[in-house]
Parts: C-alpha cells; structure tokens; sequence
C-alpha cells in the first residue's frame, strides 16, 4: 500500500496570509481577538487557540474596546470598520487582497445600478462570511443567489451587475449566466443591460482540474475539511464523481480502517482551508 499526499493541496494564499499575521501577534502578545473563525477548518482553529487566539462576533466586540482584532480573509462589511473605529479598536486587517479588489468591483458596480436604477446580484452562500462582507459594499441591497435556477428574485427587466463569491463553482456560475441570458433572450430585453463579471479566485477554479488528474491516480481518496467549509464541500463532490472510492474527514480519528483495507494507493487531499500539517498527520496515522 502506498500513500501519497496531493502536492496542490494546502491553504490558498488568502488564508496563509491570515494565519501568518496571527501567528506573528500571538508570538509577541499571546492574545489575539479574532472576528470569526480565521479558517473553516476546526482544527487549525483549535491550534491556533491553543496560541492565544480567541473567536469573538460583533456582539462581543462592543466589549472590548481599545483591543486589537484581526479580520481573517473572507473580508468584512463597511459596518465592521465603523463599529471599530468607534470602539477604538485596532484592526489587523487579513482580508485576501482577492476578496479586496471583489468589494472595491462591487461597490462601483453598486453607484453604477443606483443611478439607472439596477441591481446587484451576487451568486454566493446566504450567510457566508465572504458574502456578507460582498453585500455591504452594497448596503446589504445585493440580490444573493445561491443556485443557477435561483433566477426568480432577479429582476430581469431591470440593469444586471453580476458576481460570484470568489470559492463558488465555475461551472454552475457559468450555467447561472446562461440562464440570465437566455431568460433576456425569451423577453427580448437588451443583452447590453447584463454584464456578469469574472470573480472567482483561479485557485479554486484550478483546484478542480489538478484534483481531476489526482482523484483519478488513487484507488481511495481521502478528503480532508472542515465541516463549515463551502470550498470544502464543492470540491469534494466534485473528487466524488471522478473517483466514487472518496471520504471526507476532519481529523485523523475519523478514519476508517475497515474502508482503507484492500487499497493499493490510498490518496489525500483537501480543501483550500486544510493545513498541510493536517494532512500529513493523516498520512502518518494510515502509515502506521
């Protein structure tokens, strides 16, 4: 039996980023704020606990003036920077400079549908943290649509800028535009009056063809996510198709040793928010 680790697996950029500015405060204060679970991946969080970084919300928030917080990758809403400036509160700001140039995109796209009396709409997860952070550039307008079919809310007769969440799938993004159009087509409305933006991080969007070529070298696949993670979830029903042998865990305690047995190549991967170390500890515990 061997094991092998995928080599593309690992945090994206945006979140190495975060980690790195939280490990570098908790080295010299051993306490960090931090607004959210800085990655989906309960883990790595339990880890970094362990360093002195505690999650707080919003709420909390308004009870630690004069603190310092950090804001992790997935961004956060106009509100947020207000409410901390009132509090005087220090940021550390890790949005992912992706995620940053998406609201800058979307804010100007908002100013743009206010003064024709258009709308923003923005393919993403309801409630996600990241498309939470989208809206306000919006002033919490946006229509958020979660599915290509979810069309409905959309008003078609009416000036269309879209976007995507920047972890979406790029084909179901894809099929959300096709149905826009055709939907125009079916009114005869002018096509001019939908524009859809490219927005989605080409991290994840590669990840899907890097892990078509890994999911189909192994005969069982391992993925390795946290349970909260939208990338995590999409990438591995998209191993799931290629290779019907695949299992998502979260830690190494949830494997299964029954399943392992018979497998000639057992392969591990994961999500943009699992850590390698994570991944490796995996590999370890199937090793031995």
């Amino acid at each position: 039996m061997s094991v092998i680790i995928d080599e593309n697996a690992g945090f994206c950029f945006g979140v190495v980023k975060a980690i790195a500015a939280a490990e570098e405060r908790l080295e010299k204060t051993h306490q960090l704020y931090c607004l959210g679970d800085i990655v989906h991946n309960n883990v790595e969080v339990a880890r970094l606990s362990h360093l002195g970084l505690q999650v707080i919300d919003h709420r909390q928030m308004e009870q630690l003036p004069g603190s310092t917080v950090l804001i992790r990758a997935h961004g956060e809403p106009p509100e947020t920077y207000d409410q901390a400036h009132r509090l005087g509160i220090s940021l550390i700001d890790a949005t992912c400079p992706i995620v940053l140039a998406l609201q800058k995109k979307i804010r100007e796209g908002y100013e743009e549908m206010k003064s024709v009396g258009g709308q923003v709409v923005i393919f993403g997860k309801q409630g996600h943290a990241e498309v939470i952070g989208l809206n306000g550039q919006t002033q919490n307008s946006a229509i958020i649509v979660s599915s290509p079919d979810d069309i409905d809310a959309i008003d078609i007769r009416r000036p269309i800028r879209l976007y995507s969440q920047t972890t979406k799938s790029r084909e179901e993004y894809n099929q959300l535009i096709a149905n826009i159009e055709k939907r125009i087509a079916d009114q005869h409305l002018p096509q001019s009056d939908f524009v859809a933006f490219n927005t989605i991080c080409s991290r994840v969007a590669n990840r899907a063809k890097q892990l078509e070529q890994f999911a189909r070298s192994v005969d069982r696949l391992i993925f390795v996510s946290g349970i909260n993670s939208s990338n995590g979830h999409y990438l591995f029903e998209y191993c799931r198709k290629v290779q019907p042998e695949t299992r998502m865990i979260s830690s190494a305690e949830e494997l299964d040793r029954q399943w392992l047995q018979g497998a000639q190549c057992i392969g591990i991967t994961g999500a943009t928010s699992t850590p390698r170390w994570l991944m490796e500890q995996i590999k370890l515990q199937i090793e031995s």
